[in-house]
């Protein structure tokens, strides 16, 4: 079996998940990791897919779906073998006033010590006035959670407040 890389991206409505997954298991798929959100007015899928076949024809399984609920579609081989996914050892939760480059200086600042991030995901809340990003972050401490607080502090990031915390996962 070969990997790809399936993305789609297209306006929000209900049975996006339902039809481009049926399509897949039809054509004879199987899933591996995926990430499916709504990003403002857009739904987004990143799945990887295993099939015997080339990506165009992993994507020409998907395209009807995609024609008919007006979907962006990108298929491409994955770029290795697909491995049982990094199990994030800590949880960075940044709050600050929205503005530009919160996202750059804070991811920044935590790649120098070492993050791997594995998760990002992203909010804005408050209100049109006073804006405020959410940001939480999962990721593998290569170099420990003190790095990571030090980090943030060097970095000088202005107007947010970020919590660093471990993941304890049980095993067995």
């Amino acid at each position: 079996m070969r990997w790809h890389v399936l993305t789609i991206i297209g306006h929000d409505r209900p049975g996006i998940t339902a039809a481009v997954t049926r399509s897949l298991f039809e054509g004879g798929c199987n899933l591996g990791e995926a990430t499916m959100a709504r990003l403002g007015d857009s739904f987004v899928v990143m799945v990887e897919v295993s099939h015997d076949s080339s990506s165009e024809q992993v994507a020409a399984l998907v395209r009807p779906v995609a024609e008919e609920m007006d979907l962006r579609l990108n298929v491409e081989p994955a770029q290795g073998r697909v491995e049982p996914r990094p199990t994030p050892d800590v949880s960075v939760t940044v709050f600050g006033a929205d503005r530009a480059g919160i996202v750059a200086q804070v991811t920044g600042a935590l790649a120098t010590a070492g993050l791997n991030i594995l998760d990002l995901r992203s909010d804005v809340a408050g209100t049109a006035e006073e804006p405020l990003y959410v940001m939480h972050l999962e990721g593998q401490a290569r170099e420990g959670i003190d790095a990571l607080r030090q980090a943030l502090d060097a970095a000088g990031v202005q107007g947010v407040e970020a919590t660093i915390e471990p993941i304890e996962t049980l095993i067995g």
